[in-house]
């Protein structure tokens, strides 16, 4: 029995939420759950390229969220079963900047879609927007 796209969006975004909460230490994982909330704000105002090289620049957001994306988008939601590793955290913008207007358009779509699974997640455990040490 298979599982629907959505499906195996939400499960892919479980995977990347609890993996980043093993594996930042508490301030990090903060700041991950406080990026990921912001991200789909970036990507509608911005667009995709500047909102995931925003995410790469700043030295202070983990990577694990521009290298969960960049999975979901440019491997795992076309094949699941998919062994590839992560890609590296550029990779996506890469592809971004490489492509053309219909890939750009449906990454973008993909991108917000998955997030509304992360932030879920993301939300479950609990996000703090207005802390300052963050």
């Amino acid at each position: 029995m298979s599982q629907t796209l959505d499906q195996r969006r939400a499960k892919h975004a479980w995977n990347a939420m609890t993996s980043a909460k093993r594996n930042l230490d508490d301030t990090k994982f903060a700041k991950y759950k406080v990026e990921a909330k912001k991200l789909p704000t970036r990507i509608v105002t911005s667009g995709l390229g500047p909102a995931i090289a925003f995410l790469n620049a700043k030295e202070k957001i983990p990577v694990n969220l521009a290298i969960s994306l960049g999975d979901w988008v440019l491997d795992k939601r076309r094949n699941a079963n998919s062994d590839r590793p992560e890609p590296a955290k550029d990779d996506l913008l890469k592809s971004i900047i490489g492509g053309d207007s219909e890939s750009l358009r449906s990454a973008t779509n993909e991108c917000l879609a998955y997030l509304q699974w992360l932030n879920r997640f993301v939300e479950a455990e609990g996000v703090d927007l207005t802390d300052d040490n963050i």
